[in-house]
């Protein structure tokens, strides 16, 4: 479910549903999606969130991949924490976590204006028992923080009993650190103080080597005590503290909590003021407010080692902790120096004179299927001329030109492609562009030997794959990938989500193209003709193969071949629209501009000129080509528009390019 399918169906139509119902629907839907075959791989290609090095970050003495966590309230029963580990995040906070489980069936309330989720039930959740196996297993890598809190109305002795027994309990299951919480619902100061220092003694008298601890608070939690609690307990006690994302309210006889936007304040005068009183040593993770990237730009300036999500996946979607990290790197590398790129020679340029020769080959296969439609060797294979076939069928020479016209049109959209994608993208070894060159690369080569299906072996066709293979070789070799430089979105504004609406046009018509090559490719090699195909030459498979056992064979290439170049295009163009969609990215915008038109014009063009123009037959094409202009008019104003930043990097990338 990512952001250009949840910002455009889904959350639409899930705002419509109950809170419980709707949470229950979205993390069974991605949970079950991570468990099945293959699973994982959809949502690693759905969301495309590489680990680097430049994310990493240790803290409390715990390696992350990410300093972006995932809240504890989003997912509180474990079932989509699977797939949550592969959306970009580097830690995991279960709870809170109580000694027996308490249950609560008032609904959730959101207001979408405001953004704020209203929980009736602080304290929800399922015991500590259950808590612990879902730990021992959790199906993933990421370390494992628990939210431990002592039941409601707990006598001060007692709740500190009950900490110690969940901490030895989930200690044992593998937690990695713990948040101590004692300072929601009806607490006095004075109780939160001597919990703690019971704790804390009882720890002690155990010699009980613990994992990290830190103190949990509230955003809006006094700042004068918040600071005299941190200091109740002996130095080296407290790892740092976590400043929680969420208000208790009261809600009847118990304790209900919003979680909102409006918590960023709150969390950025707390952040600042534990810095200073703390020292840069103490780790402070925030979780309140972060709904764009921004926010969590804002927390970690203020001093914020580590972000922790709930609300902002709600409202903007599960792309958020990629737009975050992206967000984060941009700003580790905004100031450093730009990197030589690798020379024309080195790998890109190759690919550079592939696109080209795609081109070229493209325009010229063009002119021949536009003029003579068959080359010499085709004649020869079949032992007709073409007044001959022209009496076999008056429509025959011009359904062969139209297959070859549309794998022309098609030839030269791959070409725009490849080379743009290896001047803009191979060139700043960009890991996406090189995917997807890499991977529509393997497929264009491959459906060379589609021939296979009917035995007509195309000499021109074996030909260009030699001489272009190579080239292909050459500009795959070793390409260190290099993190994308230029500045990145971080607002959930207008812009961005009308964005999110040209983004799935892309994408679906990457789909649709993939689905249509594929389809093309299997009837090529197998019936060769669709039923509207026979009702244009007016014949049928029987007849024309009884004119001429070859000619089936001959059209059959054909057709496989604008299958697999089909099946090749919509890959490059379906991994570009997952991946490489960039505010600013003002050469992609031109890039799917002129892509998209010969291919379009030559499929279309030839059919009004052939006369073959049956409706269901170009309903593909047509549909295909609504989407491409929609997803143009959409995506214009994100690509074309930079985003506020250093104009030096602006210059930067123009000088490199």
């Amino acid at each position: 479910m990512p952001d250009w399918s949840y910002q455009t169906i889904f959350r639409p139509l899930l705002f419509r549903l109950p809170g419980r119902l709707s949470r229950a629907i979205t993390l069974h839907a991605i949970g079950g999606l991570s468990k099945m075959p293959g699973g994982s791989f959809v949502v690693r290609t759905f969301g495309h969130m590489e680990p680097t090095p430049l994310l990493k970050r240790e803290l409390a003495a715990i390696s992350l991949d990410a300093p972006i966590g995932l809240s504890g309230g989003v997912d509180p029963e474990g079932i989509a924490h699977r797939a949550f580990a592969q959306f970009g995040i580097g830690f995991i906070e279960h709870g809170p976590v109580t000694v027996q489980g308490i249950r609560c069936e008032e609904p959730i309330i959101k207001d979408t204006v405001r953004e704020w989720l209203q929980y009736p039930g602080y304290y929800e959740n399922d015991g500590a028992q259950r808590f612990a196996r879902r730990i021992a297993d959790p199906g993933h890598q990421l370390p494992q923080f628990v939210r431990i809190a002592p039941m409601p109305f707990a006598s001060r002795e007692q709740s500190a009993i009950e900490l110690v027994s969940m901490m030895e309990q989930l200690s044992a299951a593998g937690a990695d650190g713990f948040y101590i919480d004692v300072l929601y619902g009806a607490r006095s100061w004075e109780d939160a103080s001597a919990i703690l220092r019971n704790f804390a003694s009882m720890l002690q008298s155990l010699h009980y080597v613990h994992a990290p601890l830190f103190l949990y608070a509230p955003p809006n939690y006094p700042n004068e005590q918040l600071l005299a609690l941190i200091e109740t307990a002996q130095n080296g006690f407290w790892s740092g503290v976590v400043v929680g994302e969420s208000v208790c309210v009261e809600a009847g006889a118990s304790f209900g909590c919003i979680v909102s936007k409006a918590a960023k304040a709150d969390s950025l005068s707390k952040i600042k003021l534990l810095r200073l009183a703390c020292g840069p040593d103490w780790v402070i993770k925030a979780g309140g407010g972060v709904h764009e990237p921004q926010d969590a730009l804002d927390l970690l300036q203020a001093g914020a080692n580590a972000i922790m999500l709930h609300s902002g996946l709600v409202f903007a979607g599960p792309g958020l902790p990629k737009r975050i990290n992206e967000a984060i790197i941009f700003e580790q590398v905004k100031d450093q120096r730009v990197e030589e790129t690798a020379s024309f020679w080195r790998h890109w340029g190759w690919m550079c004179l592939l696109g080209i020769g795609m081109m070229l080959g493209g325009l010229l296969s063009w002119i021949i299927a536009a003029t003579t439609v068959l080359l010499p060797y085709d004649l020869s294979f079949i032992g007709m001329s073409l007044e001959e076939l022209h009496q076999i069928n008056h429509n025959l020479l011009h359904f062969m030109s139209h297959d070859r016209i549309t794998l022309s049109g098609t030839m030269i959209t791959i070409g725009i492609l490849y080379f743009q994608l290896a001047r803009h993208g191979l060139r700043h070894s960009l890991h996406w562009a090189r995917t997807a060159l890499l991977t529509s690369g393997i497929v264009g080569f491959a459906s060379f030997f589609l021939f296979v299906g009917y035995g007509y072996f195309d000499p021109l066709h074996a030909l260009a794959a030699a001489i272009l293979f190579p080239m292909f070789l050459l500009a795959m070799r070793s390409n260190p990938d290099r993190v994308f430089r230029l500045p990145v979105n971080v607002r959930n504004g207008r812009l961005w989500r009308r964005a999110m609406w040209g983004q799935l046009c892309f994408v679906a018509l990457g789909f649709a193209l993939a689905i249509g090559g594929l389809t093309i490719s299997a009837v090529g090699i197998s019936e060769v003709f669709v039923r509207t195909d026979l009702v244009y030459l007016d014949t049928t498979s029987i007849g024309l193969n009884e004119s001429n056992a070859r000619l089936i064979p001959l059209i059959a290439h054909d057709r496989a071949g604008f299958g697999g170049a089909l099946l090749c295009a919509a890959i490059a163009i379906l991994i570009t629209a997952l991946w490489g969609i960039q505010q600013g990215s003002r050469w992609l915008w031109w890039t799917l501009l002129l892509a998209g038109a010969p291919g379009f014009y030559a499929g279309l063009s030839v059919h009004l000129s052939i006369g073959y123009i049956d409706f269901w037959h170009l309903s593909p094409a047509l549909f295909a080509l609504l989407l491409y202009i929609l997803g143009l008019i959409l995506l214009y104003p994100y690509l074309i528009r930079f985003p506020k930043a250093d104009a030096v990097m602006r210059q930067a990338q123009k000088e490199n390019d």
